[in-house]
């Protein structure tokens, strides 16, 4: 960063500064005529950033990215074009100014210090309100865009609990709420029942059709599930070709009619369009397990899966308690 002059020295006036317009020219320019302008060449840095200044753009462009040396840089690039400033916020809270300013072209930069910054606020009201114009206008950018972020954040984050292939919830979604339905279930003393379910030989219908088949095969079975539950359940793959059910609410003979009827439906759900083509249908073993006193997530899913191995011992197709 190369000083080049003054303000008073140079080509430029009160006029081409935002944050002075409005102003009694004569009385801020008497007041600036000292201040340095700097010219900063393309990729370079603010080097004394860090110093609580005001600093506003003469000609040429910069980068600001915020709070750069505590950890909250997030990546966010303002670009900052003439008669723009930056380095507001440093000077009213009298402390170091954390944002990383760099040039994106050859820019030339006026310098004004904070102690003259707060000497000029209490000459003039109309800088004063153009400040807090600013200020507002900064505040509700951020505010705007810590929306779209927060937002973006939720559409990712429901994304990452949901199956990729099926379109159910993932494992990631059942280790963040079972729990808490189960809590709640104990809390109120209210029935939930576990159905986990195991496409039956599914590795030879792999083998058999090819990965792409057997992919239709989850979906297939996922959408069987999908439609015949209360909006109430859940269902979700947990791992493979191994589905889970969680029926809140839902005593044991209730729960076992509905796995029954899952397994009726998944038996004569087609695969394969063409039906000339052999093994059009799969079927699944499923085991039904339910909450009991004092019993956590873990324990619950072992007893449904328990259960699911004893349908599978039985002969699969079929539902086990």
């Amino acid at each position: 960063m190369e000083q080049i002059g003054t303000f008073a020295a140079s080509s430029y006036t009160i006029r081409d500064l935002h944050l002075f317009r409005d102003i009694d020219d004569e009385q801020i320019a008497q007041a600036l005529a000292d201040c340095a302008v700097v010219r900063l060449a393309p990729g370079a840095r603010v080097e004394d950033s860090n110093r609580a200044r005001l600093y506003i753009l003469l000609r040429g462009a910069l980068a600001v990215e915020a709070d750069t040396r505590n950890g909250m840089a997030d990546g966010t690039v303002s670009k900052i074009l003439p008669g723009e400033s930056v380095g507001e916020q440093s000077v009213l809270d009298e402390a170091a100014n954390l944002a990383s300013i760099s040039a994106l072209e050859e820019s030339e930069l006026l310098l004004i210090e904070g102690e003259l910054v707060w000497k000029l606020i209490d000459q003039s009201n109309g800088l004063a309100r153009n400040l807090l114009r600013l200020l507002s206008f900064r505040i509700r950018a951020a505010n705007a865009l810590l929306r779209r972020r927060q937002k973006l954040g939720e559409f990712y984050r429901q994304l990452s609990m949901n199956d990729g292939l099926t379109g159910m919830y993932n494992r990631a979604w059942m280790n963040d709420m079972l729990p808490k339905l189960i809590a709640t279930a104990h809390r109120a003393g209210t029935p939930l029942a576990l159905v986990m379910l195991d496409l039956d030989h599914f590795k030879r219908f792999n083998d058999t059709h090819g990965h792409l088949a057997g992919d239709d095969a989850l979906r297939a079975a996922a959408d069987v599930i999908s439609t015949a539950l209360r909006p109430s359940d859940f269902a979700l793959r947990y791992g493979g070709e191994e589905l889970m059910v969680i029926l809140p609410e839902t005593p044991e003979p209730l729960a076992l009619m509905v796995a029954e009827r899952l397994c009726s439906r998944m038996r004569e759900a087609p695969i394969f369009r063409d039906m000339r083509i052999p093994l059009p249908h799969i079927t699944a073993s499923f085991g039904v397990a339910l909450l009991e006193t004092g019993m956590d997530d873990s324990a619950l899913i072992a007893a449904a899966d328990a259960a699911m191995y004893r349908a599978k011992e039985g002969g699969r197709n079929r539902v086990a308690r």
